[in-house]
């Protein structure tokens, strides 16, 4: 299966549009966005963290799924590429954090830009 997974943080925070004066909205707009598009992936998900999470429910709306970070988006999204790596999929990160893919490049993930999933491209 070929996943896509969103880290929410990096994408919001690649278009300095006044995200971080309401970080719910601009998750929520996010989510919107993804659950709109049309993207080459069986699986997208989406991985808030802080006070994002306030903006969308976990879980699978719209086709798209959610979820809650409990601490460090970071380390949520490594987690779960490494069960969709362990589960033989295909999984690509759309973020541009050198620090998280220096830590999914062992893991198999493929990475992706977040400005082609931020919601006003």
């Amino acid at each position: 299966m070929k996943v896509l997974i969103v880290d929410g943080a990096n994408v919001v925070g690649s278009v300095p549009d006044g995200w971080w004066r309401d970080r719910a909205g601009a998750a929520s707009r996010l989510h919107d966005g993804l659950a709109r598009g049309q993207w080459p992936y069986d699986q997208v998900v989406l991985v808030v963290e802080g006070q994002a999470r306030k903006g969308v429910e976990a879980g699978v709306t719209d086709g798209l799924t959610t979820i809650h970070a409990p601490g460090e988006g970071d380390d949520e999204i490594v987690a779960q590429c490494r069960v969709l790596a362990e589960r033989g999929d295909d999984v690509t990160v759309a973020t541009a954090d050198r620090g998280l893919i220096a830590r999914l490049t062992p893991l198999g993930a493929a990475i992706t830009g977040p400005r082609d999933f931020h919601p006003g491209r």
